[in-house]
């Protein structure tokens, strides 16, 4: 009698594929990529700068190596962004190359996007054949969030392909207990520490597990190799943060979100455990920002803040990964199916429940980091059931995965009252040939790779529609989200299709057209991830008054008086603000260096008082412009008496006249 734990003698102990035949080997891969690389690059200018921030940092990279190196937010490097700064060594090198403009920031992440899909194609391949790996590639081209962040300028881009990289390495050093493939594990995963710190840590427990258990050698070589790889991948890391310890605090910019200037505990703190358990103040995270996921719980990656962006194929990954463990159960100790499915299924499940439960700072699109994770295990999961095709269960459990795909499919699509027809259309459709499949083998016979091949093509129809479709909006902002402008039905109460000055976050800039950004409420932010939230209504409730509309400069542009006064500023930084989205894109206006007072929310100790004395004493500040929006939110404004930036503000007010230029309250510091 036929059990589940039976392996067909075509399926072999590795559930592997013959390597393609020369003929076919490149051209499916080379139109993969071509296709990936039309989709992400595609009227990527229209996006403008993307996200200002991050765009503004680029600018001053490019501008300045001491900017670039720190990752400041000003060429004046009087304060850095608040992540580690590899994201922008790549813009900034790019506008260095090519000139500050949207495709030198932005084209970048697309073709970072390219190298991730043929990076996983590649990994997966090895082990189940080209047909799989295609599978896999696709899958990753054509999730939504992925579409939306290889268009975009925020870190997840790298980290997404650093994190790919280190799991073709992994592979590699599995097949033949390789520990210099797996100290390049380590490499890659330290890079990604400095991409976007904690967060690159979350793929390390599958990796290291499936060395543990599948390396082709003894224990102790492989405990050992883990160490090297471990070690690697502090000397990856340290290496910057050791070098940011020893510089003088006097000659390098603040360390945005940190209390006390330094990137450890802008990673333990703000950027790491605060992320995790939420908070308050700069270490804290913002715990406020756990409601622009969703709430708390297993269910938060199906539910209407990120199920869209994410959850597709996430049904179906989950089947797979489940269904391969049981059938590999028994297998020899250095199985590959097992093997793979121990090292991306410990990568879902790791980041997914993270993503679940953490109540400091979360967005939609944090889930890009998931995507390579389920393609790869939805494309195994389906290789080592054909492989037991001849088995009824098998049969049965590939229809299980293509309905829950087109079920699931149908139900995001009802969620965002986007395509009715399509979402019937492509129910029905898999629905009828997940049917096919469940036919004895005897009647499918040649029908059998036909039906399963429209099948899945009918069942991924409703996410790849709604992925495309992400690639013809154009996004601004610090929350962007994927699907066509104008959808509704993103948790949190906010909308699609608002112009961004609507945001209350960074505006489109001179030349940038378009929105898409999604808002959500108007609670305490605590990263610059969250600038671009709330509706307008939340912003006629900040302390601050009121985001950029404090200074008359929101939405589409600056004010063009205010951009020629800066241009002509001649001084180290042409004028100061209250916010880092304010100064950001009066940086990306004018071209010069504008200090950020209080970095992002408000509420970082730099410049102090004293030292924006010594700065306007010595005649390297010219304008002090009164408002300016935080990144996000009402914390730590100028309505908080007890932050710099407020302080700075009273003393301002009270030493220097004020004059109004174009819409915008400036005081000549120079007077």
């Amino acid at each position: 009698m036929t059990t589940l734990m039976e392996r067909p003698r075509a399926a072999g102990p590795r559930h592997q594929s013959p390597p393609p035949s020369r003929r076919t080997r490149r051209w499916p891969v080379l139109v993969l990529l071509a296709a990936t690389a039309v989709l992400y690059l595609w009227d990527l200018g229209a996006s403008g700068w993307g996200n200002s921030f991050y765009a503004a940092a680029a600018q001053a990279g490019a501008q300045s190596w001491k900017a670039w190196l720190f990752g400041s937010l000003d060429a004046g490097n009087a304060i850095t962004v608040d992540k580690p700064p590899a994201a922008i060594w790549v813009m900034g090198l790019s506008a260095r190359v090519f000139g500050v403009n949207s495709w030198a920031i932005l084209a970048p992440q697309a073709l970072i996007g390219v190298a991730s899909v043929y990076l996983l194609y590649a990994t997966v391949k090895r082990w189940f054949g080209q047909h799989t790996g295609l599978l896999a590639g696709a899958a990753l081209a054509l999730t939504p969030v992925a579409v939306l962040m290889f268009r975009f300028d925020n870190p997840d881009a790298l980290l997404v392909l650093l994190m790919t990289a280190g799991a073709y390495s992994t592979t590699r050093a599995v097949e033949k207990a390789s520990w210099k493939w797996l100290a390049l594990t380590g490499v890659l995963l330290g890079f990604g520490f400095l991409t976007k710190m904690m967060q690159a840590f979350l793929v390390l427990p599958g990796f290291a597990l499936v060395y543990l258990i599948a390396a082709p050698t003894g224990l102790g070589k492989r405990i050992r190799d883990l160490l090297i790889a471990g070690a690697a991948l502090i000397v990856s890391a340290g290496w910057y943060i050791a070098l940011v310890s020893l510089w003088p605090a006097s000659s390098r910019p603040y360390i945005a979100g940190s209390t006390n200037n330094t990137l450890w505990e802008l990673a333990l703190g703000y950027n790491g455990l605060g992320r995790i358990f939420g908070g308050a103040g700069n270490g804290g995270g913002g715990g406020g920002n756990a409601n622009f996921g969703g709430a708390t719980g297993i269910g938060r990656l199906f539910g209407s803040s990120m199920g869209t962006e994410i959850s597709w194929l996430l049904p179906a990954a989950l089947i797979g990964l489940l269904t391969v463990l049981a059938i590999t159960w028994t297998a020899p100790r250095t199985d590959r199916a097992r093997a793979a499915i121990v090292m991306w299924g410990g990568w879902l499940l790791v980041t997914g429940i993270t993503f679940s439960y953490m109540s400091g700072t979360i967005h939609p699109y944090y889930t890009v980091a998931l995507a390579p994770a389920i393609a790869a295990t939805v494309a195994i999961g389906g290789r080592v059931l054909w492989l037991y095709r001849s088995r009824a269960w098998a049969r049965g459990l590939l229809a299980v995965m293509i309905m829950a795909t087109a079920g699931w499919g149908s139900v995001l699509l009802g969620r965002a009252d986007w395509l009715p027809a399509l979402r019937w259309a492509a129910l029905v459709l898999g629905a009828v040939l997940a049917l096919v499949l469940l036919l004895p083998a005897a009647k499918l016979r040649g029908l059998a790779v036909v039906a399963l091949v429209a099948a899945m093509l009918s069942a991924g129809a409703s996410g790849a529609a709604y992925a495309a479709s992400t690639a013809t909006v154009a996004h601004t902002g610090s929350i962007p989200s994927a699907g066509p402008s104008g959808r509704s039905g993103m948790g949190g109460g906010g909308t699609r299709g608002a112009a961004p000055g609507a945001m209350g976050g960074p505006g489109t800039p001179a030349g940038g057209t378009g929105s898409g950004s999604t808002g959500s409420s108007g609670t305490e932010t605590g990263s610059s991830e969250s600038g671009s939230t709330g509706s307008g209504a939340a912003d006629s409730d900040r302390t601050d008054g009121g985001g950029m509309g404090g200074t008359g400069m929101g939405g589409g542009g600056q004010d063009s008086a205010v951009t020629a006064l800066l241009e002509a500023a001649g001084t180290k930084w042409s004028a100061a603000i209250s916010g880092a989205t304010s100064a950001a894109e009066l940086e990306l206006d004018s071209g010069t260096s504008v200090i950020a007072l209080g970095g992002w929310n408000g509420s970082d100790p730099s410049p102090t008082l004293a030292e924006f004395q010594a700065y306007v004493a010595a005649g390297q500040i010219h304008y002090y412009i009164s408002g300016g929006g935080m990144g996000g939110g009402a914390r730590g404004g100028s309505g908080d008496s007890s932050t710099a930036s407020a302080q700075i503000a009273t003393w301002v007010a009270a030493n220097y006249p004020a004059t109004t230029v174009g819409s915008a309250t400036v005081y000549d510091l120079t007077s």
